[in-house]
């Protein structure tokens, strides 16, 4: 597969979206369209799934899409649901739908087979069963079983109706249908949001193997950085093409920007020496025909472009002077945290300026335990102890507004009365919304619209504890790393949520982990974290092996050559049995034939067993 776009460009409605587009997707790329929240990406993406709201762009190259090979595009928003009656497990297998009409042929061909010696109906059989091994058909339930597991959903969802599951439980679903459907191109719009750690782990060992081309856009750095390798800016409407995965692009985007500017700052210095000669020479015979070569030289050159200067336009605000609390910020003794049955249980002392990151699969009480501390909600059992001096400030995930039809400047000024309209307008200039903006109504806002509008309502008090449930959601990367550099400055008292692993490299220095039932309280940040458990798996997977090995007695090594060579010889049994059926004193005996289809799928069931073996060991060698 390969695709090239050439000088293309996006108008919807009288807005120019995307001006020059040029973009190369080759097989097993792995592509990072990234830009400013409102730059075109979602725009790009759904321009290729429908090239026809491409256009001619502004560039010098003549505008082409040309495609070579195969090119199934699947993207998350095309798949949606024809029938909400049906279970989870029957939505999932119509993805596999022609592996089923297969499977269900050959049972059927393998009837026929019972009732008449036909050489053509066991040619078909065979045929079948060679397409079908070709396709995975003995390993696709593994597959989507699997899956399943690691996106959460457990034995007794299977038979849950689609309508029973939430809306983003429902997104998870037609996200794994999507996978399973192993398209030449997967297109992801920001992928791991509302993903658990766990989860987002999990997608991107997944998708670093994926055998086919992938476009992703996403403001999940480390998930960029540990997948993709080629990066597409979008910028001012043009794309810029870097090669290395999200930091190196970063670096790379330094340098050039530096390198372009240098060289046409240069130009300019040359293009000012020409004309001066030329301005100081023209009006002297013996010297005109000089000064005028000055004049066409400059005529001659490519002229550079100055570089524009990346829109870094970002919320600002300043939480330097807050008043400080008593060093004993909240005391959380015996804490049990739900709603009708608990969750989790809680002892911690939480010191001033300690910044701590919670984090843990989804729907296991992290949110919840937030809303707890808040009073939000009352605990099931337990108390917290409040110090003194405390101002709270709460940011909400799910972006709760007072009303949809209020207007940004009047959800501002309903939660702070106390502020005049020019105060007010001039907090919210501060996050961006200048002019007209103020009057927007809620509903037409954007997600990190209401992720701006939500923080400046909180911050403006200057609260000394802060309280944040998944605040970078819907934020592009200029916004998180502002707010990293804010909460980083921050001498207040820090509790968060999130899944985004950078931002919480980058803040915590505890965690609170949501594990196995129980909250595990680590006094570090994230990378200590992550360096403890990787150790841990490696140390508790080497006694696991010493100790298989003490009890045993046994020689790996050994044993995997024996594992091979009964791999072999069944191979070879199973192509001699496969022989024996096209020789016509067997297929002209139904019990000859019968018998001896009997003995190859036995064999062929033996095969997998040995070959499941032989993974076992080689993981444990």
């Amino acid at each position: 597969m390969n695709i090239k776009i050439r000088n293309a460009g996006v108008t919807l409605g009288i807005n120019t979206i995307l001006e020059e587009v040029n973009l190369d997707i080759n097989d097993k790329d792995k592509i990072a369209i990234v830009g400013r929240n409102g730059a075109g990406k979602t725009t790009l993406l759904r321009a290729l799934i429908d090239n026809s709201l491409f256009e001619s762009g502004v560039g010098e190259d003549k505008f082409s899409i040309t495609r070579l090979g195969s090119c199934n595009i699947g993207y998350l928003e095309q798949i949606a649901f024809s029938n909400e009656e049906i279970t989870l497990i029957e939505e999932i297998k119509k993805s596999f739908s022609n592996l089923i009409e297969l499977e269900n042929r050959i049972n059927n061909l393998y009837l026929k087979m019972h009732e008449n010696n036909n050489e053509k109906v066991i040619l078909e059989y065979t045929e079948a069963i060679e397409e079908f091994k070709l396709l995975g058909g003995y390993s696709y339930q593994k597959e989507y079983e699997n899956l399943l597991n690691k996106f959460g959903f457990t034995e007794s969802d299977k038979n849950k109706k689609i309508k029973e599951f939430s809306g983003g439980e429902k997104t998870k679903i037609a996200f794994i249908k999507l996978l399973l459907s192993k398209p030449d191109l997967l297109i992801l719009d920001e992928p791991t949001n509302h993903l658990d750690i766990k989860t987002i782990e999990y997608l991107e060992s997944y998708l670093k193997d994926y055998p086919k081309a992938i476009i992703i856009v996403s403001h999940d750095r480390m998930f960029l950085d540990n997948i993709v390798n080629i990066v597409y800016e979008i910028d001012y409407g043009k794309t810029y093409k870097y090669i290395g995965n999200y930091s190196k692009y970063e670096k790379e985007k330094k340098i050039r920007y530096e390198k372009v500017l240098k060289d046409y700052e240069y130009q300019q210095k040359e293009i000012k020496r020409l004309r001066s000669i030329y301005e100081r020479f023209r009006n002297k015979p013996t010297k005109a025909s000089m000064a005028l070569s000055k004049l066409k030289q400059i005529e001659r050159m490519d002229l550079i472009e100055k570089p524009k200067e990346t829109d870094l336009r970002t919320f600002r605000t300043n939480l330097n002077e807050i008043t400080k609390t008593g060093k004993l910020v909240m005391n959380i003794k015996d804490l049990s945290i739900g709603y009708d049955k608990v969750l989790a249980n809680l002892n911690l002392e939480v010191l001033r300026g300690m910044k701590i990151g919670i984090i843990g699969e989804n729907g296991i009480g992290k949110s919840t335990l937030l809303k707890t501390i808040y009073g939000l909600i009352k605990p099931l059992a337990g108390e917290i102890d409040m110090g003194v001096n405390l101002n709270m400030g709460y940011f909400d995930q799910n972006l709760a507004m007072q009303s949809n039809d209020n207007t940004v400047i009047e959800e501002f000024r309903n939660y702070l009365p106390e502020l005049s309209y020019e105060q007010a307008r001039s907090a919210l200039g501060s996050f961006l919304f200048k002019g007209e903006d103020v009057d927007k109504k809620i509903s037409v806002l954007s997600g990190g619209e209401k992720v701006r509008l939500q923080l400046c309502k909180i911050l403006y008090n200057k609260p000394n504890v802060l309280i944040l449930d998944e605040p970078t959601n819907h934020m592009d990367i200029i916004g998180k790393e502002h707010l990293e550099d804010i909460l980083k400055e921050y001498t207040g008292t820090l509790l968060f949520v999130s899944h985004d692993r950078y931002f919480v490299k980058k803040i915590a220095n505890e965690l609170l982990v949501f594990e196995n039932n129980k909250i595990d309280y680590y006094p570090y940040g994230y990378e200590e974290y992550e360096e403890k458990r990787k150790e841990n798996i490696t140390f508790n997977t080497k006694i696991k092996t010493k100790k298989k090995e003490n009890i045993n007695n046994l020689n790996i090594n050994k044993e995997i050559k024996n594992i091979e060579k009964e791999i072999t010889n069944k191979e070879n049994e199973i192509k001699k049995l496969k022989e024996d059926l096209y020789k016509e004193e067997v297929y002209t005996n139904y019990e000859k034939s019968n018998e001896i289809q009997k003995l190859l799928n036995e064999n062929m069931q033996e095969l997998e067993k040995l070959n499941e073996r032989w993974e076992e060991m080689m993981l444990i060698y």
